[in-house]
């Protein structure tokens, strides 16, 4: 009975829908990708924290001396961090910090240090004006208000840096969301203060 059925029209159809279904759930969901990582390992600019500043009233110590000796080498020129923050879990498990950079040339960029979470489909860096929150009141808020896509996710985990372009207003986009574009969820998210 099985094998007439497979045999004629119906059985044919049925074939082609069932095929169809699994090319397109692969594609869809790209199952494979939550059993592998894509790694990266990109260079990250230097910011030098600021000296302390000295107190008025205090003597002078050895170590606030001048000397003789050559003196560590700092930053590049300018590099300085406007804002930071930790990554929160999402849809999925999320750590490392988020940090923004302006450089000595005045451009500025985004910084994922000892960043990862778990590989996904379609997944992008987003800055935008909605608060953190954890759990899953945060999963879905990200593009309820203003945002700006920076790129793709460059890996789910390691060292990256995402330039931020000239009009993007960072008074206002104040948080970094890991969205899931394919199906609009964050995977986790950090938000950016000073």
């Amino acid at each position: 009975m099985l094998k007439r059925f497979f045999s004629g029209p119906m059985g044919w159809a049925l074939t082609v829908v069932v095929v169809a279904g699994v090319i397109f759930g692969g594609y869809w969901f790209q199952p494979w990708k939550l059993v592998t990582d894509d790694v990266v390992d990109e260079s990250v600019p230097v910011v030098q924290a600021p000296d302390p500043a000295p107190t008025p009233d205090a003597d002078p110590t050895p170590e606030d001396t001048p000397s003789e000796s050559p003196s560590v080498s700092p930053s590049p020129a300018g590099n300085q961090l406007l804002a930071s923050g930790e990554f929160v879990t999402h849809e999925h498990e999320t750590t490392g910090t988020a940090q923004v950079v302006q450089l000595g040339d005045g451009r500025r960029q985004l910084v994922l240090r000892d960043f990862a979470t778990s590989n996904g489909p379609d997944l992008r860096v987003w800055l935008s004006d909605q608060p953190v929150l954890e759990g899953q009141a945060g999963w879905f808020v990200f593009d309820d208000g203003q945002w700006a896509e920076l790129d793709r996710l460059k890996g789910n985990q390691g060292n990256q840096v995402y330039d931020i372009p000239a009009d993007v207003d960072l008074t206002e986009l104040t948080s970094v969301s890991i969205w899931c574009k394919r199906f609009s969820v964050s995977f986790g998210a950090a938000d950016l203060t000073a």
